[in-house]
């Protein structure tokens, strides 16, 4: 066997479709965007629709409800306590990328964002990292800023410690000019530094920009100031058209109109506007922030002579953040009070360690569309992300791939680069699942046309909204009052927005795909929530909640 390649996985968190400027966006991403071009842009992959799910399938290329986050840890419903597929956390059904490319002499490391458990028997370390740096649970503040602990702390903060571990050690505190993006980044660039160079290496670098709290170096904001004044509707509308014009968007594409309870921009006064667009320009800092680091790293594998023989891929862990949190029925006024007794968001100071904002649902939509809707969903605005793949060995450079493709492949593509495979059912004395995804390895090559071919069936569901997908058709279940609480069926080669039901005029279709959904459910061990805690999204409906850490 020749040479093996290295890997550099990067993950952002709630990083929206068309953020990238190599995706149609207007943000200053010149590292990523760089890669990008020289690599390959995929237009049709898919994720789970939070970020635990997707980094439980990401790390073990099989479904979050066989590797222990069937719902997010912090949303767990009665009926799904103790369930099978329901612990919270990576359990012992699966084995991850990580420990399988060590076993076949990989030096792994990671610095980021974990999310897949809380303990230190849970973290990075014990599922196969030799060095990590990892942020433990789904969010926290990016400066590692907490206010005194008080008697009316809401829950969405309680679950958002910044809890810090080392390899197995906690750690105790954080530097002083401590900022996530940097710390992630330093990190990992010094254990590439002190690498062990007889190895290949698989380094995961999982960012948590650009989550909420949106929080951002005020040097960088200052780079947006005033651009996103006009409002969301006027940035949606650049966005697509520089979609098209990058040929990531077909010209003729019909959008998913906007569903968002909040008002139109111009129903908001002078002083709603002006804060509005600051956490715009708050939330772009962020991206830019991310993309400088990004180049840090990039600059490490280039000075040491690694980056032409590293695969580089790069992803969103689901769509961008719509959520309004001040909506949340079991936060909604204890928040806002609690934000204005401790944090200091007023427009001055918004974005710094002590304001706690998010950018809500339109802002979100300019960033999915011309797909429905956002995070959280099943719909592809939840599901569809921005991802790329560049390595200078691959036959498909410098191209757009419409291939569909899944968070679930990238385990068996790495291990099939690597050399190696996966072991099946048994691994180390004990039952494993196999994989669910497919090797990207033939595709990449230019040998093969596609990954799944059309009879292959993908199924999505979480917080009791549900998804199948067969070739192009696909249906799509939105419970009430969020939606409408019956299968809608889309053709995706000619309707990507999901805009035109064709439930009525191809029940057969839609039937068969409902058939296989329920298949997917037996085999997945679904467990639907029947009751439980309600989220209320930006359309203004309750829905399952998702994760106030997600």
């Amino acid at each position: 066997m020749g040479k093996r390649p290295n890997f550099l996985v990067i993950v952002a968190d709630d990083l929206g479709f068309s953020d990238l400027g190599a995706f149609g966006g207007e943000i200053a991403t010149p590292h990523l965007d760089t890669l990008a071009h020289a690599g390959l842009r995929l237009t049709n992959f898919h994720t789970a629709p939070t970020c635990s799910p997707t980094r439980s399938m990401l790390l073990t290329g099989t479904d979050h409800h066989i590797a222990g986050l069937g719902t997010m840890a912090e949303t767990l419903a009665p009926e799904q306590i103790g369930k099978p597929g329901y612990e919270g956390h990576l359990n012992d059904r699966v084995v991850t990328v990580a420990e399988l490319l060590r076993e076949a002499g990989y030096q792994t490391l990671m610095a980021g964002k974990w999310h897949l458990g809380l303990t230190c028997e849970q973290a990075p370390h014990a599922r196969g990292f030799e060095r990590s740096f990892a942020l433990l649970p789904g969010a926290a503040n990016h400066y590692g800023y907490e206010p005194p602990e008080t008697a009316d702390r809401p829950g969405v903060l309680k679950v958002t410690p910044a809890l810090y571990i080392e390899d197995h050690t906690f750690v105790s505190s954080l530097p002083a000019d401590f900022y996530s993006s940097d710390a992630y980044a330093d990190k990992l660039i010094g254990y590439l530094a002190d690498r062990d160079r007889d190895r290949p290496f698989f380094a995961y670098l999982p960012f948590a920009a650009p989550h909420w709290p949106l929080q951002a170096p005020a040097e960088l904001v200052a780079h947006y100031r005033g651009r996103y004044d006009a409002g969301p509707e006027a940035l949606r509308q650049e966005r697509l058209q520089r979609l098209k014009a990058l040929g990531l968007a077909d010209a003729h594409v019909q959008a998913h109109p906007v569903q968002a309870s909040t008002p139109e921009w111009q129903a908001l006064s002078p002083q709603q506007r002006a804060i509005s667009a600051r956490t715009m320009e708050v939330y772009a800092a962020m991206v830019e922030r991310m993309d400088w680091n990004v180049g840090r790293v990039i600059e490490q594998l280039r000075a040491a002579g690694d980056l032409d023989d590293t695969v580089i891929l790069f992803m969103s862990d689901n769509g961008a953040e719509g959520a309004l949190l001040e909506a949340f029925p079991k936060f909604g006024p204890d928040l806002l009070g609690y934000l204005d007794s401790h944090y200091d968001n007023s427009l001055e100071n918004i974005g710094r360690a002590n304001s706690y904002v998010w950018y809500g649902p339109r802002w979100a939509q300019a960033a999915t569309a011309p797909s429905r809707l956002y995070k959280a969903f099943t719909t592809q605005g939840g599901i569809r992300v921005v991802a790329f793949v560049r390595y200078p060995g691959f036959a498909r450079q410098a191209q757009v791939g419409d291939a569909f493709t899944t968070v679930m492949d990238i385990t068996p593509t790495l291990l099939d680069l690597a050399g190696t495979s996966h072991p099946g059912t048994a691994w180390r004395g004990r039952p494993v699942a196999p994989p669910r995804g497919r090797s990207w390895a033939g595709y990449l090559a230019g040998r093969d046309h596609a990954v799944h071919d059309a009879q292959a069936v993908t199924g999505w569901e979480l917080f009791g909204m549900r998804a199948l997908r067969q070739g192009d058709w696909k249906a799509v279940y939105i419970p009430p009052p969020a939606g409408p609480g019956t299968w809608q069926l889309y053709n995706l080669a000619s309707d990507p927005g999901e805009v035109h039901d064709q439930a009525r005029t191809q029940p057969d279709t839609l039937n068969t795909l409902i058939e296989h959904w329920h298949q997917y459910a037996r085999e997945t061990g679904v467990v639907l929530a029947d009751s439980g805690p309600a989220r209320v999204h930006d359309t203004g409906a309750a829905v399952p909640q998702h994760a106030a850490a997600g």
